[in-house]
C-alpha cells in the first residue's frame, strides 16, 4: 500500500512541475451553473447530472456515476468482481430502461457489467427519470429511465487526456480527439484504456478484493449538421474488450482452469456496436420533425466461475421511427412511430443450452399537452407484438402541476413487461456451491412466464428563500405492483437458488425526502432520507427483498473557490452514505462458522475528492473512497473450502475492498 501511494504521489508531483510552470491561456468564466439540475416545468420527474455533476467524483465509469446523485443507490453485486450495481426505487438495474441517446443499451446479455463499459469522461450529462418512462422508448421500463448523453463531436474541444491512478492497482487512461472536417461534417475519436495488475486481499480471506483486469474501448463518432436544410445526423463505431481475472490469490488460469487445485474465474466479453440517427426538422414548420434511430451490436462473453461455465453470446438489432407534430397549435404536441427489435442469444449455462431468438415490432403514440404555465400532461401508449411475450398494451402517464411559485406536484403511472434473462442478471450467484432449479416448466422464457408490473409514483418539489439564501425541499412516493415476477428465491436453502414465477404478492414501496441549501456562496448541502418497503412471497415465506436496506441517508457538501486568474480554483466534495439494516439470505442450515445473521449490521460510507484547477486547460484531483474504512465481515463464506457445499460470494451487503484513494489529472487543448 505505501508503494502504491508512493507512486501515486511521485506520479503528480511530476504532472504539477511539468504543468503549473507554464503560461496557459486564459479564459472568462461567467456564471455558474448548477451541476445537478431539476425543473419545475418538466412533465416527468427528471433529474439531470451535467459533466459537472460527473466531475465530482473519480466517475472512472458510468457505474460510478452516481455517487453524488440520491436519486440512485450503487452498491457491490459480489465479493469478486468489483462490480458496481445500481438501483432505483429500491429496485435492481434490470428495471430500469437504461439507454444511450435515447438508445436501448444495457439489457439482454449486458446487465451484469454493461454499465462499466461507459466511461465516464464520454458522458456530456445524464437523465434519471423516475417512474415508468416514455412509451417511445420501448415497453421494459419499469421503474424508471437513464438515459446517456455523449460527448458531441460539433462541440467538443479538440483534445483532452484524463489520467488516472488508484491504491487498489487501477490506472486508466481517456484521450478524446476532435476534429471539424468541414462545416458540416465533425469527428471524434474516444480511447478508454484500464488495468488492474496488483492482488490485493486486504481482509485476508485468501481471495482477491478486486479482479485482475484489463479492458480497451474505442469510439469512434460523426456528426452531419446542416441547419439551413434542416438535417442532423450521427454514426457511431465502438469496440471493447473487457477481461478479469478473480479468485484465490494463487490461482493460475493456465494451470488451475477447470481443476479444483484453487478456485478461479474469468470473465471475458468482447463487443461491437454500430448505431445510427438521423433527424429532419421542417424548416417552415420547426415544431415538426423526423427522427430514424439504428443499432446494432454484438456482445460476445465467455466466462466461468469455479466449476461454473457461463458463456453468453448476443446479437441484436434495434430501430424506431418517430415523427412529431402538434395538433392546432404548440400546446398539443404529439410523437407516434414504429420499431422493431431484434435478439439471438447464444446462451449456455455448464451443458445447458438456453439459446433462443427474441423479436418484436411496436407502434407507439404519445400526445402530450402543455399550457406553457402551471399544467401539462403526456398520455401514451403503445401496442407490441412479441413472439414470447404474445401481442400486449403498454399505457404510461404523467401530469404536472405548479400549484404556485417554485411549487411543482407530479403524478404518473405506468405498466412494463418484460422477459427476465435470469442467468445474465444473476451471474454473481454462480460464484456460489449452489445448484440452479426451475421450478415452472411452461412458460417461453426458461420455462417462466414474462413479468409484468405496474408504477405508480407522487412527487412534489417546493424551492425557497432561506436566510436569504436557495434552497428546495421535495419528496416523491412510488409503488410498483408486480403482477408476474420472476422469483429468484435464495431464502430456502444457502445450498440453492429457486427460479419461479411469483406466487402471491411482491411490491416495492420507495419514499424519497430531500432537502437542499445553499449554506454559502458556492457553497452546497444536499441531504436525502429513503425509506424502502420492498417485501414478495417466497416459498418459506414473506420476506423484505434480501441485500436492500430499509432506510438510508444520504448527505453531500460541495464547496468551490472563487475563480482567480487565469481559472486559477479550488473545489471540495464530500460525501456520506448511511445504510441501514438488510434482510441476508438464508444460511441458517450451514455450519457455524459459515452462517450469517438474519439481519446485516447497519454501516456507512464516506467519500472525498478535492480539485485543483490551475487554468481552463489543466487540473489534478486527488481523492478517498470508503475512508472510513468500513468491511463487511465474512464476506466469502466458506472460503477455505471453495469446491464445499456452503461456499458463497454472493452475500455482499458493504465494501470489501477497505479504504481507497486515488488521483488524476485532465489536461485540455481548446
Amino acid at each position: 500500500m505505501q508503494k502504491q501511494i508512493s507512486i501515486l504521489l511521485l506520479f503528480f508531483f511530476c504532472a504539477f512541475n511539468s504543468f503549473a510552470q507554464d503560461t496557459l491561456q486564459e479564459i472568462k468564466v461567467k456564471g455558474n451553473s448548477k451541476s445537478l439540475k431539476k425543473s419545475y416545468s418538466l412533465t416527468a420527474n427528471t433529474t439531470v447530472l451535467t459533466s459537472k455533476e460527473l466531475l465530482k467524483a473519480a466517475c472512472c465509469n458510468l457505474a460510478e456515476s452516481f455517487e453524488t446523485n440520491p436519486s440512485i443507490d450503487v452498491n457491490f453485486s459480489d465479493a469478486l468482481t468489483g462490480t458496481k450495481q445500481i438501483k432505483m426505487l429500491g429496485l435492481t438495474s434490470p428495471y430500469l430502461m437504461i439507454t444511450e441517446e435515447n438508445i436501448p443499451s444495457v439489457r439482454g446479455a449486458s446487465q451484469a457489467y454493461g454499465l462499466s463499459f461507459t466511461p465516464g469522461t464520454w458522458v456530456e450529462s445524464i437523465q434519471i427519470t423516475k417512474g415508468a418512462g416514455s412509451v417511445v422508448n420501448g415497453f421494459e421500463s419499469i421503474s424508471g429511465q437513464i438515459n446517456t448523453e455523449l460527448i458531441k463531436p460539433i462541440s467538443d474541444i479538440p483534445f483532452f487526456l484524463n489520467a488516472y491512478g488508484s491504491t487498489d492497482s487501477r490506472f486508466e487512461l481517456n484521450t478524446h480527439f476532435n476534429k471539424k472536417i468541414s462545416e458540416k461534417w465533425s469527428s471524434s475519436l474516444f480511447v478508454h484504456g484500464n488495468t488492474r495488475v496488483s492482488k490485493n486481499d486486504m481482509n485476508d480471506d485468501g481471495f482477491l478484493d478486486n479482479p485482475l483486469a484489463k479492458q480497451i474501448n474505442v469510439l469512434n463518432r460523426w456528426q452531419y449538421t446542416n441547419a439551413e436544410k434542416g438535417w442532423v445526423s450521427f454514426i457511431n463505431f465502438r469496440y471493447m474488450n473487457d477481461q478479469k481475472q478473480t479468485g484465490e490469490l494463487n490461482f493460475d488460469p493456465d494451470r488451475d482452469k477447470g481443476t479444483t487445485n484453487y478456485w478461479g474465474s474469468e470473465i471475458n466479453t468482447e463487443r461491437f456496436d454500430v448505431s445510427t440517427k438521423l433527424g429532419y426538422v421542417f424548416p417552415d414548420m420547426p415544431y415538426q420533425s423526423i427522427g430514424f434511430q439504428n443499432a446494432f451490436n454484438s456482445h460476445d462473453q465467455n466466462s466461468y466461475f469455479g466449476l461454473n461455465k457461463y458463456n453468453i453470446k448476443q446479437k441484436s438489432y434495434y430501430s424506431n421511427l418517430i415523427f412529431n407534430s402538434i395538433i392546432n397549435n404548440t400546446k398539443h404536441k404529439f410523437s407516434t412511430g414504429l420499431n422493431f427489435t431484434y435478439d439471438k442469444y447464444g446462451e449456455f449455462v455448464n451443458a445447458n443450452d438456453y439459446s433462443r431468438i427474441d423479436n418484436s415490432v411496436g407502434a407507439f403514440f404519445e400526445y402530450t399537452y402543455d399550457n406553457t404555465d402551471d399544467f401539462s400532461v403526456v398520455l401514451g401508449g403503445r401496442i407490441d407484438n412479441h413472439n414470447r411475450l404474445g401481442t400486449f398494451a403498454t399505457p404510461r402517464l404523467h401530469v404536472r402541476y405548479n400549484p404556485w411559485e417554485k411549487g411543482v406536484l407530479r403524478f404518473s403511472a405506468g405498466r412494463g413487461k418484460r422477459s427476465a434473462n435470469v442467468f445474465a442478471e444473476n451471474q454473481q450467484l454462480l460464484a456460489s456451491s449452489r445448484t440452479f432449479d426451475f421450478l415452472d416448466t411452461n412458460g417461453k422464457i426458461y420455462g417462466l412466464n414474462p413479468e409484468i408490473a405496474w408504477n405508480y409514483g407522487l412527487s412534489f418539489m417546493q424551492g425557497f428563500l432561506l436566510f436569504g439564501k436557495s434552497a428546495d425541499v421535495g419528496f416523491d412516493f412510488y409503488r410498483t405492483d408486480f403482477q408476474n415476477q420472476a422469483v429468484v428465491d435464495v431464502m430456502q436453502s444457502p445450498q440453492q437458488v429457486l427460479f419461479y414465477n411469483l406466487i402471491g404478492k411482491s411490491y416495492a414501496n420507495s419514499l424519497q425526502v430531500e432537502f437542499n441549501y445553499e449554506l454559502a456562496k458556492h457553497f452546497n448541502l444536499r441531504t436525502a432520507y429513503k425509506y424502502y418497503d420492498i417485501q414478495a412471497d417466497y416459498l418459506s415465506g414473506t420476506y423484505q427483498r434480501p441485500l436492500q436496506a430499509k432506510h438510508r441517508f444520504f448527505g453531500n457538501l460541495g464547496y468551490e473557490t472563487h475563480i482567480l486568474d487565469k481559472g486559477k480554483q479550488w473545489k471540495f466534495d464530500y460525501t456520506f452514505n448511511w445504510l441501514g439494516k438488510q434482510q441476508l439470505p438464508n444460511t441458517s442450515t450451514n455450519p457455524v462458522e459459515d452462517r450469517l445473521p438474519e439481519l446485516s449490521p447497519s454501516f456507512s460510507v464516506m467519500n472525498i475528492q478535492v480539485t485543483r484547477t490551475f487554468s481552463s486547460t489543466f487540473e489534478i484531483y486527488i481523492g478517498g473512497e470508503n475512508i472510513g474504512n468500513y468491511k463487511q465481515d465474512n464476506v466469502i463464506l466458506g472460503n477455505e473450502n471453495p469446491f464445499g457445499p456452503t461456499f458463497d460470494a454472493s452475500i455482499v451487503y458493504g465494501p470489501v475492498f477497505g479504504q481507497m484513494y486515488y488521483a488524476g489529472l485532465r489536461f485540455k487543448i481548446k
